[in-house]
């Protein structure tokens, strides 16, 4: 139950715009929880909140899911705002087994300015969609910094990192609210962590002091702030990276180095050879085998 009790006039558009008793103790009894009844015709489900999860509408008195198809981020941010979730961070698919009755939603009707329950379609697919919004938080950024290759921009999708160098996962989110932490998860081909920081100066580093083949795979950072003693949750983009073995760049800055050397030593000996026989730029000057000036 929350612990502070909401003074809402009935204008507010979220429930923490609302103003709170400001009292620590809990002013609601065992069995008082309120109950409500919406009246909305769409929702997210099976997701970590209620603004993540398989996007159902409500069509002729029947929950159906959507279909995925002709589906972006700008579409997306239209059932985020609907649901007070924010902004629209990611679009996937969840596939079926079966092909079942589902809705579709027209892009080109829901951007014109039309409700969503005036875009849909019947349509039967196994392709489903599967939306997360940021909920009332900012997406957070996710940038690495490796010792051999430098800084990856924010934008990057992909890393690399030499095997046994260190590289750092930046996790950080514009100024919104004090406070707050970054859970780092990491999935790879056939394990998964996570690692958590608090955030300083809206912002948290991890450190993995030397690269290996297991630390390839994809990496996100998930921002968590408690309101009310509501915690609220945002994910960035994915990051994938991937750890190089040192040993092939070696060898071949080892040839082309020998290669260099090799040319080197051919121009010494051709220029030697023909010393005598063609005109340089200056008579009795000795010839600079590193420069060879003869016309």
């Amino acid at each position: 139950m929350w612990t502070k009790e909401f003074q809402c006039g009935g204008n507010e558009s979220a429930l923490l715009d609302c103003r709170s008793s400001g009292s620590d103790r809990n002013t609601c009894s065992p069995g008082k929880a309120v109950g409500l009844t919406c009246s909305e015709h769409v929702r997210l489900m099976g997701g970590d909140s209620r603004c993540a999860g398989t996007l159902e509408m409500k069509h002729q008195g029947e929950w159906r899911s959507v279909d995925y198809y002709d589906w972006t981020l700008k579409t997306a941010a239209v059932v985020c705002r609907q649901l007070d979730c924010g902004s629209a961070v990611s679009v996937g698919e969840k596939k079926g087994f079966f092909l079942k009755s589902m809705l579709r939603i027209n892009s080109r009707c829901v951007h014109s300015g039309s409700a969503l329950r005036e875009c849909l379609t019947s349509d039967s697919s196994s392709s489903i969609l599967n939306l997360t919004c940021s909920d009332l938080l900012l997406q957070p950024f996710i940038s690495v910094s490796s010792s051999m290759y430098g800084v990856s921009g924010a934008q990057q999708q992909g890393a690399r990192a030499l095997r046994r160098s260190n590289f750092t996962i930046l996790c950080s989110i514009q100024p919104q609210y004090p406070g707050g932490s970054f859970q780092l998860t990491f999935t790879s081909s056939n394990s998964a962590h996570n690692y958590t920081k608090p955030a300083v100066n809206h912002s948290a580093h991890f450190l993995f002091p030397a690269a290996k083949p297991a630390h390839q795979g994809s990496y996100r950072c998930v921002y968590h702030l408690d309101v009310f003693n509501h915690t609220f949750s945002s994910e960035s983009r994915l990051l994938s990276i991937t750890v190089l073995d040192p040993l092939p760049l070696i060898i071949k800055s080892i040839v082309l180095l020998l290669t260099l050397l090799m040319v080197d030593v051919a121009l010494y000996f051709y220029c030697k050879a023909n010393r005598g026989q063609m005109p340089c730029r200056q008579k009795n000057t000795e010839l600079d085998y590193y420069n060879c000036s003869c016309s």
